[in-house]
């Protein structure tokens, strides 16, 4: 569809690879966790990238996205990290989805869908360490849920757990560690060994050497968004995402007007405001207090309340013209507005600014 609108998010797919090889480790597989778009960035776009500079695997959280991966033309190995829901395992397993299992339904309507289809699957058994979302609690029935994987006909490919904290708290993920690697112990002794064991996300890629095991499993730091804590940038991330528009009217105020809804913003001095065309509805947060922009490489403040399709900024006595490019996310000259900047401003993480950019933003790549 052709685009009008200026409105854009900028991915920098040569920055995905380069985090992808900041990321990787010797003798250590790495899957993109791509759930969510690619959070926001365009999952098959990101997913190419990543396979193509040694990922060996990707990452989602739902049947619908593994299936659109596959209907995109993406065949490499796809692992869904949480349990299919009842009804989708025949369809999941004809598109060649890896299944995660942690309960006995989930385990029982796998193992039928793959009795059917009449052929091995192999799946990932996921523990509980202390996240305490999804995986088999407490651990240490692992080998019991194990056994009867293997009793079932399935093919016990790995085992893995997720942190709850690893960007902060390292004393508690190596707690968590500790008892996956005691839990895989106890599937040694009754004769279980998968062939892969894995645990790191970002923060733990980033801060823990122990935990990456056979395989770690990047999702924010992909993107060059920081996992937590300021890691991310000190670690070398490039951010791969740019959200930009244009001035799209400018107006001269007096003292005293006040802008938007509710007149929250009232003018102190005569000033220039720009009108941006983009809003909350395109995922821009309608909380980012004292939010500012880049507008010929100068910081300007957002004025007033921003609305579903439309932002007022404030740009003083500066000659400020329609059609002028507006940097919402990433730099324009030498300055730099990050996506952790908006998202502290409104009060969340960049993973939620990243997510939140709304379908009716197009998604262009460069590199």
């Amino acid at each position: 569809m052709t685009r009008f609108r200026p409105t854009v998010v900028e991915v920098d797919l040569d920055a995905v690879r380069h985090n992808v090889r900041l990321l990787g480790r010797p003798h250590v597989e790495l899957l993109a966790v791509v759930k969510a778009n690619g959070y926001g960035h365009g999952d098959a776009e990101v997913a190419r990238a990543a396979l193509e500079e040694g990922a060996t695997g990707l990452g989602v959280a739902l049947v619908e996205e593994g299936i659109g991966l596959r209907e995109r033309g993406i065949d490499a190995p796809i692992l869904v990290m949480t349990e299919f829901p009842p009804g989708s395992e025949k369809e999941a397993l004809a598109a060649g989805l890896t299944p995660s299992v942690y309960s006995e339904a989930g385990l029982a309507a796998v193992a039928e869908a793959a009795s059917a289809m009449g052929r091995p699957v192999g799946v990932h058994l996921k523990l509980d360490t202390g996240m305490h979302r999804v995986g088999v609690w407490p651990p240490e029935d692992a080998p019991l849920i194990a056994r009867r994987i293997v009793d079932s006909g399935l093919l016990l490919e790995a085992l893995w757990t997720h942190f709850a904290d690893s960007e902060q708290d390292a004393a508690g993920t190596l707690e968590q560690l500790q008892r996956f690697l005691s839990c895989r112990d106890l599937l040694a002794t009754a004769g279980i060994r998968p062939r892969m064991s894995h645990a790191a996300n970002s923060g733990a890629t980033i801060r823990l050497r122990e935990t990456h095991l056979d395989l770690v499993r990047p999702g924010a730091a992909l993107y060059g968004l920081d996992p937590g804590a300021g890691i991310g940038s000190a670690f070398g991330l490039r951010p791969a995402l740019t959200l930009r528009s244009a001035v799209a009217m400018t107006k001269r105020l007096p003292a005293g007007e006040r802008l938007s809804y509710g007149g929250r913003y009232a003018l102190e001095r005569e000033a220039t405001i720009a009108t941006i065309p983009i809003g909350y509805e395109d995922g821009y947060p309608r909380t980012s207090v004292g939010a500012e922009v880049l507008i010929r490489s100068r910081r300007y403040p957002v004025a007033g309340t921003i609305t579903m399709d439309q932002m007022l900024v404030d740009c003083g006595d500066d000659q400020i013209t329609p059609g002028d490019e507006v940097v919402l996310i990433g730099m324009q000259g030498e300055e730099h507005i990050t996506i952790e900047e908006v998202a502290s401003r409104a009060g969340t993480i960049g993973r939620d600014i990243a997510t939140g950019i709304g379908e009716r933003v197009p998604r262009e790549y460069v590199g």
